[in-house]
């Protein structure tokens, strides 16, 4: 799947979300016991259906697992963020970098006056379709750019003897 495949399948699944958590008053716990619900509800009408059809089913469930270099690349991404983040609040607590502490301090009284107006499910789902354009936009100029490489070239080959 592309980055368009990427970024409209992450939208699609914020809008659930949001739809889930800001409309319905649900909480994030709620959303997840939905889906588990519906997924294993889902699962065992399929396999009552099949074992009544003599269906065999053509994977097996146990072989689908990630490889340990994946789990571990996911792992070292997200301790590797979350270190990052530290790292900057301890610096800016700190205060041995004035700028970095007046930056922080305005991000955290900004966010927390739009807290206080915009709920958190909202300012998430903002960020997420903000995420997605961003996405869309890199993907529509790399398939530009390569557009226009192309035509140039063909313009060249068709000017040289």
């Amino acid at each position: 799947m592309g980055e368009m495949g990427k970024a409209i399948g992450l939208l699609i699944s914020g809008t659930l979300v949001y739809h889930h958590c800001a409309n319905r008053n649900a909480t994030l716990l709620s959303l997840f016991s939905d889906v588990l619900l519906v997924l294993l509800s889902s699962l065992a009408i399929l396999g009552l259906l099949f074992r009544q059809l003599n269906v065999s089913v053509p994977v097996d469930p146990l072989e689908w697992q990630i490889s340990q270099d994946t789990a571990s690349n996911i792992v070292a991404r997200l301790a590797n963020t979350v270190g990052a983040a530290e790292s900057v609040l301890r610096v800016a607590a700190t205060g041995h970098d004035k700028r970095l502490f007046v930056k922080v301090l305005i991000c955290l009284y900004f966010l927390a006056a739009l807290g206080r107006i915009i709920s958190g499910v909202t300012i998430a789902y903002a960020g997420l379709c903000l995420f997605c354009l961003y996405m869309l936009c890199q993907n529509t100029q790399a398939t530009g750019n390569s557009v226009s490489k192309r035509t140039n070239r063909e313009i060249l080959e068709r000017g040289a003897p």
